[in-house]
């Protein structure tokens, strides 16, 4: 298959999800916004479409926008969440219709261009649509984190079944690693962003990390041993957000009358699940819980080099199983519509030992976001560098709400400490 081909099916394959994830949305909902932190899903599905415009036909033709007048409404810096839901924004048909238009005039756009490794930076070797491919999955994430926050009836998707696991609630394994020079981040090509760049040495001293990420049923003993309630436990700054924000538990959790606790699900009230990897919980109550636990957050470095398939290689594979296809060894892809159980997937264990480094849940590390030395903003840099610095927290890993296009072991998320809606748990660490 031509390079040609191979981006045009990627760009199809992330299509169909998005589509594919919105189809079961009450029409009421889709101009609206259940929480003001998330955007209306019609103001994502034209954000999409506008961005795709951007970088794929204005950018690398002579055509002029088809919405010149919307552009500022969906550009993210000048309209800002709190009030996409507040301005006149495209219907859902208007955006659907949107996007089709602009993925036509892209694809005529992609059939004539240099995609050559020596050619303009943007179309070498494809980058602008491996980008352009990657946005698309992120907001598609974000849109599931929209969805989550729907009210009761608004939004009932179809879940796809996940492994059983080992159905226990998994006690902490550690698993000892040496430690040693990684070369940590990305080499340039197949879209890699540039908060991941550029590839760089860096010294990891001896660790300790657990096997899997924390459970529910870990979770539940923190909450049982009065972790909500004990400010050792917890920073400063995270005591005084449990305390003004009367947290009790995590996102979308509940206690039913005989005082056992339930969550609400994508519209579903269930009963939690020890087994299954906890899930919508902040970097305050991660960093809470890891000290309960005698133990601490593992720091981006120590992440990475737990989780990749060859530390000391810039162009090691993806993943921490290699060059294998995702299927079968993680939970990624926006189909199950939960984590799974701890112990579901084997196949997907990284040469440390650790699994479900890939999918599940993002991991909140201790590092605050910062630029790699020799940092270079491109395409543009409001995509990374205007967070730097800023009180975020990395995120690693993916979720089972993030596409395989948008998985890989150098990716960097980021947020506030504060916020819940993320698909978002932990892994504890220790000192060597």
């Amino acid at each position: 298959m031509s390079t040609t081909d191979l981006l045009a099916e990627r760009l199809h394959g992330v299509r169909e999800r998005t589509l594919g994830l919105v189809d079961p949305l009450d029409d009421d909902w889709v101009t609206r916004t259940p929480d003001p932190i998330m955007s209306p899903p019609a103001w994502d599905l034209a954000h999409i479409a506008a961005y795709e415009e951007l970088w794929l036909v204005t950018r690398l033709s002579e055509a002029a926008p088809m919405h010149p007048d919307l552009q500022a409404t969906y550009d993210a810096f000048e309209t800002p969440r709190a009030v996409r839901g507040e301005i006149r924004i495209l219907d859902g048909r208007e955006s659907r219709e949107y996007m089709d238009a602009v993925r036509e005039r892209a694809l005529e756009v992609l059939a004539r261009a240099d995609l050559s490794d020596d050619g303009p930076p943007l179309t070498a070797g494809g980058f602008v649509w491996h980008i352009v491919a990657q946005h698309e999955a992120q907001h598609d994430e974000t849109l599931l984190q929209t969805l989550q926050l729907m009210p009761t009836g608004a939004y009932s998707p179809c879940a796809g079944a996940l492994p059983p696991g080992d159905g226990g609630a998994g006690a902490p394994d550690p698993i000892d690693v040496p430690g040693g020079t990684m070369v940590m981040g990305a080499a340039p090509g197949q879209g890699a962003l540039d908060c991941e760049q550029p590839a760089h040495l860096r010294h990891v001293a001896p660790f300790r990390i657990d096997r899997a990420p924390v459970t529910i049923g870990r979770h539940l003993e923190f909450i049982a041993d009065g972790g909500y309630h004990d400010p050792r436990f917890w920073s400063a700054e995270g005591w005084a957000w449990r305390q003004q924000h009367h947290v009790e538990a995590p996102l979308h959790w509940q206690q039913d009358g005989a005082g056992q606790w339930t969550r609400t699900w994508f519209g579903c009230t269930e009963p939690v699940d020890p087994a299954e990897i906890l899930c919508h919980v902040s970097f305050f109550e991660a960093e809470a819980h890891a000290r309960w636990a005698g133990a601490r957050l593992p720091t981006e470095d120590e992440w990475e080099f737990a989780a990749r398939f060859d530390p000391a290689n810039a162009d090691d594979a993806w993943a921490p199983w290699g060059h294998a296809p995702a299927e079968g060894r993680a939970n990624l892809g926006q189909t199950a519509f939960r984590p799974s159980r701890v112990g579901a997937f084997p196949g997907g264990q990284s040469p440390s030992g650790c699994t479900h480094m890939l999918g599940d849940v993002w991991e909140w590390t201790s590092t605050e976001f910062h630029a790699y030395p020799g940092f270079r903003a491109f395409p543009y840099r409001e995509y990374a560098e205007p967070f730097f610095g800023d009180g975020h927290r990395v995120l690693r890993g993916g979720s089972w709400a993030t596409q395989e296009v948008a998985a890989r072991t150098t990716f960097r998320n980021w947020d506030l400490p504060e916020r819940r809606q993320v698909f978002a748990g932990l892994r504890l660490a220790w000192d060597a």
